[in-house]
């Protein structure tokens, strides 16, 4: 995805796909921009919403699903992370070769 493509709408069934940096960038500064600055950003603890925690804080990493069709799946240290390291190497002394860059975002609860 780049900065180009278009974020989904509210009544979009693009919403149901995964998102990108990219697109996160496009709402904060276009559909969100008008937003009060003390809206509380709030994050849902599955799919079904059947819990909320506000976020908290955020993590770089690299993310793989479990499957090649699943939306589930484990983040793993970033390449500098493991050459600095060695118990981190250990932990991890395979990365899935489907792993890609990600923006983690953590809840407060």
């Amino acid at each position: 995805m780049t900065d180009h493509q278009q974020a989904p709408s509210a009544d979009d069934d693009r919403r149901d796909r995964p998102l990108t940096l990219s697109v996160l960038r496009q709402l904060v500064r276009k559909d969100w921009s008008k937003l009060p600055g003390d809206t509380l950003v709030v994050l849902s603890a599955d799919t079904e919403g059947n819990r909320f925690s506000p976020f908290s804080t955020y993590g770089r990493s690299r993310y793989a699903p479990l499957s090649p069709d699943d939306q589930v799946g484990e983040t793993y240290p970033l390449p500098e992370e493991l050459k600095r390291d060695k118990e981190l190497r250990e932990l991890y002394p395979e990365i899935p070769a489907t792993a890609v860059p990600a923006l983690v975002l953590y809840p407060l609860g």
